[in-house]
């Protein structure tokens, strides 16, 4: 029976896709001179991102990092002397995720993306008769502790999108402007480098965003983000896109040599500008973290703000719930019957 996208593109026990505009695109630990894989193995892998990118629609970031993901696996099967799909077993795979986890030092949630990827392959080749047993069925998932994400506050984020200027560069108005979006709209570090001139609406102060799996949503930006993007247009993308050869693919953000701006492009700017202001571990994830929170703290409703980031799952926003200390004690001051002014406070 043919596998429906949603076999070959979510994790049965998550039912969420492998998210890879949040990983990091340098420091991975991964082997650069890896031998070639298997040709049975890579075969089958060639057959499953085939699918995904034909009949389930998914991002060139999503496929890259689900390749990642097997080039590890199958690193590890050809080691154990396994060199076709067919003689995968579950402990093979198994030896395959405590190496991800002795050898590599991966997180226990890297471990549950690599199971995942290991998942919706094996899926697939049982799906398409490729294989008689599933032998990642009945791996388990690496015990995981939700994060409370890393954000900036409000006095932090305004020094960060304020930190280009023309001090720092020639192509200080691009980086004001992609701050100004990131953090108004909430955007992915692929979701920016991927906006073109014509998602950008300064009359209706908008962008149409493509994320995740090719899907479109609509975000609202502010007059800020409007203004320093419309001044972006007019003052610096016309030099940066003089080329005749159409370089810069009509994408809204370029590079000094007028192509588009690359997803490390976009982290080596963030991080650089941070520094400057003396905010250290930031990442473009970051502005979204905080974009989402600052969003929650001023009393917008989780609903909305899921659709603004495009969740497909509330409870994957509903992290964003998080409060400190102090707005919990606010919070009991200013609702607790006992703690309100005008209370009477003596004992009876």
């Amino acid at each position: 029976m043919p596998a429906r996208p949603s076999d070959a593109t979510t994790d049965a026990a998550t039912d969420a896709p492998v998210d890879a505009s949040a990983s990091a695109p340098a420091g991975d630990r991964r082997a650069t001179d890896r031998p070639p894989a298997p040709e049975m193995l890579e075969r089958a892998r060639r057959e499953w991102l085939g699918f995904l990118k034909v009949e389930a629609g998914l991002s060139p970031a999503t496929l890259s990092a689900y390749r990642r993901d097997l080039d590890d696996l199958f690193v590890d099967l050809a080691e154990q002397g396994v060199l076709e799909p067919r003689g995968a077993t579950p402990e093979h795979l198994r030896e395959h995720l405590r190496r991800l986890s002795r050898e590599r030092g991966l997180e226990p949630t890297s471990i549950a993306r690599h199971l995942a990827s290991t998942r919706m392959f094996f899926r697939f080749l049982r799906s398409r008769g490729r294989i008689e047993d599933d032998p990642a069925r009945l791996l388990e998932r690496p015990v995981t502790w939700k994060r409370i994400p890393v954000v900036l506050s409000a006095a932090q984020m305004r020094r960060l999108v304020e930190a280009p200027s023309p001090e720092t560069g020639s192509m200080w108005l691009r980086d004001r402007a992609m701050l100004e979006l990131m953090y108004a709209a909430g955007l992915r570090a692929t979701e920016v480098t991927t906006l073109k001139v014509n998602d950008f609406h300064p009359i209706l102060g908008s962008v149409s965003v493509f994320g995740k799996g090719s899907k479109h949503r609509v975000v609202p930006i502010g007059t800020p983000a409007v203004e320093w993007t419309v001044r972006y247009l007019d003052e610096l993308r016309p030099t940066l896109a003089r080329h005749e050869d159409r370089r810069d693919a009509h994408r809204l953000l370029l590079s000094a040599s007028g192509r588009p701006l690359e997803r490390t492009g976009v982290w080596k700017i963030i991080r650089r500008l941070a520094a400057s202001c003396g905010l250290a571990d930031v990442h473009p994830h970051v502005l979204r973290h905080s974009f989402a929170t600052h969003l929650v703290r001023g009393g917008a409703d989780l609903r909305v703000v899921q659709e603004l980031l495009g969740h497909a799952d509330i409870a994957t926003t509903q992290i964003y719930t998080h409060v400190d200390r102090t707005q919990l004690r606010e919070v009991v001051k200013q609702c607790h019957p006992r703690e309100r002014r005008g209370a009477p406070r003596r004992a009876s």
